[in-house]
């Protein structure tokens, strides 16, 4: 019986915390996931809501905090895109 509760338990959370993922951040793999701003990006969201850059120009300084001169990556990270800044 504590077995099938402790199941139960796991898959709940697990629900949640899946469940709580924003509609445009949601991934499966870091390939979903791109820049959420054209310029100067500190965080991320998926394909289906990416930004439109088309004609958009952006200085080439690197910003702190964001993902510029490789400050950062774009990652999938527990089912979300994220910008993962480096240490």
């Amino acid at each position: 019986m504590k077995k099938i509760i402790y199941l139960m338990s796991l898959i709940f959370i697990t629900v949640l915390i899946v469940g709580c993922v924003p509609v445009e951040k949601k991934c499966s793999a870091d390939t979903d996931c791109v820049k959420k701003t054209c310029c100067h990006a500190s965080d991320a969201v998926n394909k289906d809501n990416a930004p439109d850059c088309k004609n958009r120009l952006c200085t080439m300084d690197c910003q702190p905090g964001t993902i510029d001169c490789g400050q950062g990556e774009i990652k999938c990270v527990s089912g979300a895109c994220n910008a993962v800044m480096k240490k």
